[in-house]
Order: structure tokens, then C-alpha cells, then sequence
């Protein structure tokens, strides 16, 4: 294939490797042209013999080379032109083969992965080799350790290949993942503490479908593809992970994982995985943010259905329910019912719905110590928490309303009420003792803020100091409040609810919590120039990052202090109030003295 001795010098210096195993199909390589030429006493001849022996071998295209000489065209661009060609052709069959429905069709290709083998070092051929690997369904064993063993190909190595050499290597496999799953937390946290703040825009108003179209989501299906066992070995590592970091987002995965699968109608995996068709019913309330009759009986029936010896399956199912999209529309349906239930007179124990989102939430939130005790029971549910806790609740509610009518009354007939400062016993201390009480009584801040109920959000504030395991203090609340607080802007400008919100709440754990710290910065960053200009003076006094404060928190500080100085130079522009569309309907409300105007 050479025209003059500078193209045959040019191939030796080619690096011997790319020729490996040629010797062993019987073609020569760049080592046997080199000796012949060392031992041959006429060279040209040696090299004419060489390319006869070495080229394509048709007849009739011996005559048609010398036009390619007369235009100038060197035999090394027209032979390499006819691989390409036939290169192209042969990786085309190979996929015609694999798709046929001949029973012979994986024999043939055995035989020509057998063949070609030999040449996957060549980077001419690798690619076909490679081709003939990814069709395969089941890889020879040697082949597999002998990709394994090399890093360059098995690097090149398609998916399909790598999913049989993972499914036998947990840690190798383990290796691929952990970078996915460090990267899938790294975003979930950067979402929390992002620098918009927003009650229409934050951490839940992605869909579900909308999270699973992420690229670490899309980048583990692929990896998994329709093998049952990879599959298992994700969710082992997640639950390892869940147990080590107690971290809420692995269990957000495990969900997304199973509902990428479900959406790609994966069925070998999706037919085997008990939590399937629970998983399904409540990605539709998730994206409904509301958990209707009809679903909460289908997951009733789930959850009922477990079968004794199967008990197992509640660990998978408490870790489902763990997921904070979970958790949070669990607790918006519980303030809803609660609104129906204010709506129509009714206690909560007489609500069968209720009953059962309280029962998720206790599931749910019994998830790490479920999977660590592996006691596969469900966590029994204190009745207290629907009997004491919610009516204390309610009659916050009732304290409200009171005082709002009392203000409407004429001059004549008010008294000297005031609006009350203290609470239940029994609610405070259920916020404290109990998980489940005090994921409600967080989310019935939030409500009262998307009121705009400045005075039963000075009340119950302080209240969140001392909370269930800190909750109140944990970045998912912290990131919601930031955002409803938004709608209290212009209350900024009073010392009094300045107090309440920073000094009363934020300001008693930032110093321990530098969480705390950053939300408090996100806060003032979006707000600051409807805080009193001397309240902010002293918060900036309080809030400067000591020295071995992480560089988020100091350039959050810095940028604060930016807008600052600018807003010195230039006034602040008038805002516009955001529209509001917060997903929770308004309910008609008897107007009697012992219920309260405002929706709870």
C-alpha cells in the first residue's frame, strides 16, 4: 500500500502497538516490513511484493491503481478511504445481525468477536470490536476480565459492556456511582441555599418529571438499564449512605430513580420492585401537592397489604416517604384537611384521611431508625398528637380570629383585649417532643406567613427555638420561611417584627449553626432595604462572618455589604407585590364566634 520508500518510513515509524496482533491472524505488520527490507538486497521489489501480498486483494483493481498515481492520489489515502468504507459497513452488519431474530445471530457474532479480538489495540479496528462487544448479551468471561484489566478500554468500552463487567464488581461499580451521587447532593443543597428567594419559585416547585430529566437521574438509569441487579446495588448504596449522612436527599433519589425507570417502562425492574405501584400513586399526589380521597385509599391499601414475612418492604417504603417532595405534600394535605374539617365543624379524629396522612408522616420520619434497627414494623402513631396536639393548634387559630373580629367591632362595644403572646402548653410542648407534631407546626408557620398574619407570626416565632431535634433550624424550613417571609417585606421596617424574626428566632442559633448563618445573609441580601436602617446596623455588627467562617457565608456578608453602600448612593425603586397562586383553595368558613375567619 506504499508508493515510495518516504511512505514505507513513514509506517515504521508508526508505533508498533497499533499493529498488535496482526501476527496472530497472519498479516504482517510495521516488524515484518522492517526485516524484510533489513534482509532484502533489492528493496524496490521487496516493497512491490509487499504490497501485493498486503493489499486489497482484487484483481481487477490492480490495473486501475496507476490511475490513481497519474492524479496524484497516494495508495495510503485510497486504501484507507476503502477501511473507512468497509469499516462503516461491517459495524452496520453487526447491528443488522444483533437485531435480527436469527437463533444463530450471537454465535456469528462470537465468531467475529473471536477474529477481531486480537486488533482491539488498534485504533482502526477498536471501534468495530467495541460494536461486536455492545451487542453481545452475554460477553465471554475472558473478554470481560480482559477490558476490565485495561483502563484505555475500558474507558471506551460502551455501557452495555460495562453493566455485565459491574454487575460481578460492586466496588468498580461503586467507584462509577459514588462521583453521581456526591454531585446529586451537591446540587440539592446549592438549591436550598440559593440567592433567590421566592414563595412561588423554591426548593418543591419543580415536577417530578421536570427533577427526573436531571442529568445525574438520567446518567444512573442509563447505567442500570434493565439490569435487576445493578438496580439493587444503587439502592443498597443509597440506603448505606441514608444511614451514614442521615441526609434526606438520598431517599429523594431512591424515589426519582424508580419513576425514571417506571418512565422509561422498564419492567424488568419495575415489575420486581415492591414499592412500584406505591411509588406511582404518590408521584401523581407529589405532583398534585395534594393527596386526594381516592389516592389516599390506593395507598392505604399499599401499605396494608404487606404481607407477613414481607415486612422488609416497609423499609423501602418508609425511605419513599422520607423524601422531603413527600413529606412536604403530606403536611400541605394535612393543613388542608384541616381546613375542611374547620369547614364543616369536625374534630380530627373523626377524619379517616387525616388518620392516614398522620400515618405517613410517622412512617416516613421512622425511616433511618427503621433501616438501622432493621425492625421492620411501623412506628405506632401517638393518637395524642390528633386528640391534644391539633386541637391546641386550632385554638391558636381561635385566639386570631377573636382578636380580628374584636378589632372590626364598633368603638363602643370593644374591651380591652390584646392580642395574646403566649401558647398552648400542650402545643409547644408537642413541637418539642414529637417529630410528626412539629413537621406540622412548622408548616402552619408557613401557612400564617402566605396570610400575611404579621401577629400570629410574632407569637408563634419564638415558639421554634426549641423544636423536635432542631427542625425548625434544619435548611428545608429555613429555605421555605426565607421565601414566604418575602411577603412581609414592608413589615421589615418595624423594630418590632425585626425582633421577633431575627433576635426571637434566627439570631438564638446562628452563631452554633452556620446554616443559620447563610439563611439569615440570603434573607438580608433580598430584603435589606426595607429593614430599619438602624436595626440593620446592628445586624450587620452581628452577623460579620468570624475568620474561620466557610467562603459561602463570607461572600454572602460581602455581597450584603455591596448593596449596602450602593443603595447609600441611589434610593431604593418601589416593588411590585408578587401575584400569588399558592396552591392551597380557600375554603367558605361559618361565621360564628368559635370559628375563625381566616382559613387555617
Amino acid at each position: 500500500t506504499f508508493t515510495s520508500p518516504g511512505d514505507l518510513e513513514d509506517a515504521i515509524r508508526v508505533p508498533l502497538k497499533m499493529f498488535a496482533g496482526l501476527p496472530e491472524l497472519g498479516i504482517s505488520n510495521g516488524e515484518d516490513l522492517k526485516e524484510t527490507l533489513t534482509n532484502c538486497t533489492e528493496p524496490l521489489k521487496a516493497i512491490d511484493q509487499f504490497q501485493m501480498e498486503n493489499g486489497i486483494l482484487l484483481p481487477t483493481l490492480q490495473s486501475a491503481l496507476p490511475f490513481l498515481d497519474l492524479h496524484g492520489t497516494p495508495r495510503l489515502e485510497f486504501h484507507q478511504s476503502v477501511f473507512d468504507e468497509l469499516r462503516e459497513k461491517l459495524m452496520e452488519r453487526v447491528a443488522t445481525i444483533a437485531e435480527g431474530k436469527d437463533e444463530d445471530r450471537y454465535v456469528k457474532l462470537e465468531e467475529l468477536l473471536e477474529k477481531s479480538f486480537p486488533l482491539v489495540k488498534m485504533p482502526s479496528i477498536q471501534p468495530i470490536v467495541m460494536q461486536v462487544l455492545k451487542h453481545l448479551p452475554k460477553v465471554p468471561e475472558k473478554k470481560l476480565k480482559q477490558v476490565m484489566a485495561d483502563k484505555e478500554l475500558y474507558k471506551v468500552c460502551a455501557v452495555e459492556v460495562k453493566r455485565q463487567i459491574w454487575q460481578d464488581n460492586q466496588a468498580l461499580f461503586g467507584d462509577e456511582v459514588s462521583p453521581l451521587l456526591k454531585q446529586y447532593i451537591v446540587e440539592k443543597e446549592a438549591a436550598l441555599f440559593s440567592s433567590d428567594l421566592s414563595i412561588l419559585h423554591n426548593f418543591f416547585s419543580p415536577s417530578p418529571k421536570t427533577r427526573r430529566q436531571g442529568e445525574v437521574v438520567l446518567k444512573l438509569t442509563q447505567m442500570i438499564g434493565k439490569n435487576v441487579k445493578l438496580y439493587d446495588m444503587v439502592l443498597q448504596f443509597l440506603r448505606t449512605l441514608f444511614l451514614r449522612t442521615r441526609n434526606v436527599h438520598y431517599c429523594t433519589l431512591r424515589a426519582e430513580l424508580l419513576m425514571s425507570l417506571h418512565d422509561l417502562d422498564i419492567s424488568e425492574i419495575c415489575s420486581v420492585d415492591p414499592c412500584h405501584k406505591f411509588s406511582w400513586c404518590l408521584d401523581a399526589c407529589i405532583r398534585e401537592k395534594f393527596v386526594d380521597a381516592k389516592r389516599a385509599r390506593e395507598l392505604q391499601g399499599f401499605l396494608d397489604g404487606v404481607k407477613k414475612g414481607q415486612e422488609q418492604v416497609l423499609g423501602d417504603l418508609s425511605m419513599i416517604l422520607c423524601d422531603p417532595f413527600a413529606c412536604n405534600t403530606l403536611v400541605l394535605s394535612t393543613v388542608r384537611n384541616l381546613q375542611e374539617l374547620l369547614s364543616q365543624d369536625a374534630l380530627p379524629r373523626d377524619s379517616p384521611e387525616l388518620l392516614l396522612l398522620l400515618r405517613m408522616l410517622s412512617l416516613g420520619q421512622g425511616a433511618w431508625d427503621m433501616i438501622d434497627s432493621q425492625v421492620f414494623k411501623e412506628p405506632r402513631m401517638d393518637l395524642e398528637v390528633v386528640t391534644r396536639f391539633l386541637p391546641a393548634m386550632m385554638s391558636i387559630v381561635v385566639d386570631d380570629y377573636t382578636f380580628t373580629v374584636e378589632q372590626k367591632l364598633p368603638s363602643e362595644e370593644k374591651t380591652s383585649l390584646t392580642y395574646p403572646t403566649t401558647l398552648p402548653e400542650t402545643f409547644s410542648r408537642y413541637i418539642q417532643e414529637n417529630r410528626v407534631a412539629c413537621e406540622i407546626g412548622l408548616y402552619y408557620v408557613l401557612h400564617i406567613a402566605k396570610q400575611r398574619n404579621k401577629n400570629a407570626l410574632q407569637r408563634l416565632l419564638p415558639a421554634l427555638v426549641d423544636t423536635y431535634n432542631d427542625m425548625a433550624f434544619g435548611d428545608i424550613f429555613l429555605h421555605l420561611l426565607t421565601g414566604h417571609l418575602t411577603l412581609l417585606s414592608d413589615e421589615f421596617g418595624s423594630e418590632e417584627f425585626c425582633t421577633a424574626v431575627f433576635d426571637n428566632f434566627l439570631l438564638t442559633s446562628f452563631s452554633r449553626s452556620e446554616n443559620v448563618h447563610r439563611h439569615c445573609l440570603r434573607l438580608l441580601n433580598h430584603l435589606h432595604q426595607k429593614v430599619l436602617v438602624s436595626y440593620m446596623e446592628t445586624l450587620m455588627k452581628t452577623l460579620e462572618p468570624p475568620k474561620q467562617s466557610s467562603e459561602s457565608v463570607k461572600e454572602l456578608y460581602t455581597l450584603l455589604k455591596e448593596k449596602l453602600e450602593a443603595s447609600k448612593k441611589s434610593p431604593p425603586e418601589p416593588e411590585e407585590a408578587p401575584s400569588l397562586d399558592l396552591g392551597l383553595h380557600p375554603v367558605t368558613v361559618p361565621s360564628t364566634p368559635s370559628t375563625p375567619t381566616t382559613p387555617l
